[in-house]
């Protein structure tokens, strides 16, 4: 797979070849909850976004077409508290290819219960990094920093840094504003974009941040051909998330890598050894313990 290469040669800013946007992005928007005559709002919301995810470079990176990130915003609309002001839960996922299989390991999955926006027709979906143009454009950017950054990382160890340094920017660009607009900042709530990214930066979450690399380039990669010891890896990478969330419980970033993670790891393990089996359901339901149940097949014989 070439893409490991790209991104530890972009990570040290050299440019190769011919470039494509980074991200495939599917986006929905579900407006059933909000009453509105205008319908073709929401349409045209839909058409904004998905052109604004992936018709735009945000990185430097070199990507071929079949390279790019796949992703997925389901934006639920819940509220217009005034004409052209929306409140929505939006849940993110981004997917990444399992070498050598047809597989895709869900890679990050946040839901964000804090999207508060205006939306006009008649005004563009504009974004630069160093100016607050609007919420809906600063959150977009954002997560689609956040889905480079975590797909960087999963090739190379600690490579998402330079897209996460710049998802804290637009973090702290749009907390200084003194808005309305909420999920920028700590005291707004224990699972956040201020969390989700303070997760990443601290220098507790490296172990995590490198088990990411290696649960996917030394397990998901490896598991057609060495499915032993891509579960030795993957068992190491619990372990040391274990220690992290010891120090950390509660933490934004674990709860998101389990929504993301939890059947796959269901799948990793139920057909391992025995030892490994124990192993594994030992560490999840101490780390993972809303997912227990989910678990519990990794007992059975």
């Amino acid at each position: 797979m070439l893409k490991r290469l790209f991104v530890l040669l972009c990570v040290m800013g050299v440019a190769l070849g011919a470039r494509a946007q980074e991200l495939q992005c599917d986006v929905v928007v579900n407006s059933e909850q909000v009453a509105f005559a205008n319908r073709q709002l929401f349409t045209e919301m839909q058409n904004r976004i998905f052109e604004f995810m992936n018709n735009r470079r945000w990185t430097n990176q070199s990507y071929r077409v079949d390279e790019r990130i796949k992703c997925r915003m389901l934006i639920n609309l819940t509220e217009m508290p005034e004409v052209g002001t929306f409140r929505a839960n939006v849940q993110i996922v981004s997917v990444r290819p399992a070498y050598g299989t047809g597989y895709e390991s869900t890679l990050f999955s946040f839901i964000d219960r804090d999207w508060l926006f205006q939306f006009n027709e008649a005004q563009p979906l504009d974004f630069a990094e160093n100016n607050f143009t609007g919420n809906l454009s600063a959150m977009l950017a954002y997560y689609a920093y956040m889905i480079i950054g975590m797909d960087n990382d999963s090739f190379a160890r600690l490579g998402g840094s330079p897209s996460f340094d710049r998802a804290r920017g637009i973090l702290n660009l749009a907390a200084s504003q003194n808005s309305i607009f909420p999920g920028w900042r700590p005291f707004e709530g224990n699972r956040n974009r201020y969390w989700m990214i303070d997760n990443i930066q601290d220098p507790v979450f490296i172990p995590f941040r490198e088990g990411i690399y290696t649960m996917h380039r030394q397990g998901m990669d490896l598991m057609a051909q060495d499915p032993e010891k891509a579960r030795k890896a993957t068992l190491e990478v619990l372990r040391n998330i274990q220690k992290i969330s010891q120090q950390k419980p509660g933490a934004a970033l674990i709860r998101s890598f389990f929504e993301a993670k939890s059947d796959e790891l269901v799948n990793i393990f139920k057909s391992a050894a025995p030892a490994d089996k124990q192993a594994a359901y030992t560490l999840l339901t101490q780390v993972d313990p809303t997912n227990n149940t989910k678990y519990e097949v990794l007992l059975q014989r």
